[in-house]
């Protein structure tokens, strides 16, 4: 069997270069006032001490394990070091999802509010308080791609549910933040240039044109006289 090989013509691989080198660029300014941006984004989305994706207080119950977690309207979990960051991981329903184990060993999973954990002490060796959750039913082994990611570590104890420690209005994890925009700032822009620097190039007689050009009427006219 035989299979044709098939390459791009120089004029497009040369123009979607030229149109990543713009975008990339696009994304390092855009980097440069993200930083403010993400200051007034995040003033506007405080949750208050003790709601969901809250701070946890003193007074918010601790627990130990999933019975504990469904016995309870609202609730926090306490991590060793950062033990919640370094278990699996993943997109569920567009939402970052941790795979969180409580101090039962059981595994659960979590959609944190990073700007509200609290810690005291080293940050890699002492106990971290998580926001204030609560329990939200959801069948999450419909999103097989997740449960493989989520899975990396321990698998989960119970996928009928997850729990919501992001709550209404939770400024999203700066990191993501700035990830999301600067790839969509790259993403428009480098779409934008590349029908613009070829259609240029085109116009230069440099590039074939995708669409010729249509003649005018007057030029066709022309043409048929001299014919």
């Amino acid at each position: 069997m035989y299979y044709r090989r098939r390459m791009l013509r120089f004029d497009i691989w040369f123009t979607l270069l030229i149109s990543f080198g713009i975008g990339w660029c696009a994304g390092k300014v855009a980097e440069l006032v993200l930083p403010a941006m993400y200051e007034s984004y995040a003033e506007e989305h405080v949750i208050a001490d003790g709601d969901i994706g809250g701070k946890a207080g003193p007074e918010v119950f601790q627990v130990q394990s999933i019975d504990d977690i469904l016995s309870h309207d609202t609730f926090t979990i306490v991590s060793h070091g950062i033990r919640y960051r370094n278990r699996g991981a993943g997109y569920y329903h567009g939402n970052y999802f941790h795979a969180v184990e409580l101090p039962s060993g059981e595994v659960v999973a979590a959609w944190i509010n990073m700007e509200n954990v609290q810690y005291d002490g080293e940050y890699y060796s002492s106990d971290h308080t998580l926001p204030v959750g609560k329990v939200v039913w959801a069948d999450l082994t419909d999103d097989e791609y997740f449960m493989q990611q989520i899975s990396y570590g321990d698998p989960l104890t119970r996928t009928d549910f997850y729990v919501d420690m992001w709550g209404v209005g939770g400024a999203m994890d700066q990191e993501d933040y700035f990830k999301h925009r600067v790839d969509g700032v790259q993403a428009i822009v480098t779409i934008i240039c590349f029908p613009l620097l070829h259609s240029i190039g085109a116009k230069l007689g440099l590039f074939p044109y995708f669409f010729p050009p249509r003649k005018k009427k007057g030029e066709e006219e022309q043409k048929g006289e001299w014919d």
